[in-house]
């Protein structure tokens, strides 16, 4: 791995520019020093050095790093609610009922109602 160092270096600070479709996996590095250098290298090695060298050279270039954001639900306090039509076919009649979805944001238990009215 350490002859080709520089040259991953280099291809990653090449995709600071390029549009993320474009940017260098993992699997297409490991493929392009097998088909450049003709040296096989593990892709987990590979993986590896790639995952500590793209911080590194974000945080050199001050570009954003990706980050996950935590959410921070309060139990039973967090909820979502949605309504929609539902279609039912009873004694082959096609019905229109209604449907109220709630759903948990704590433990994404759900609970789902039709019914014949909107409740008016």
């Amino acid at each position: 791995m350490e002859p080709y160092k520089e040259t991953i270096g280099a291809w990653l600070l090449a995709d600071l520019d390029a549009p993320r479709p474009q940017r260098h996996s993992v699997r297409r590095i490991v493929a392009r020093i097998e088909e450049e250098f003709g040296e096989a290298i593990p892709y987990p090695t590979v993986r590896d050095f790639v995952a500590a060298r793209r911080k590194e050279i974000a945080a050199q270039a001050g570009a954003p790093m990706e980050a996950f954001v935590t959410r921070h639900n309060a139990l039973g306090a967090d909820a979502e609610v949605d309504f929609g039509d539902v279609y039912v076919d009873i004694a082959g009649r096609r019905t229109r009922c209604y449907l109220f979805a709630f759903r948990q944001a704590c433990s994404d238990k759900a609970m789902h109602r039709i019914s014949w009215s909107c409740g008016q």
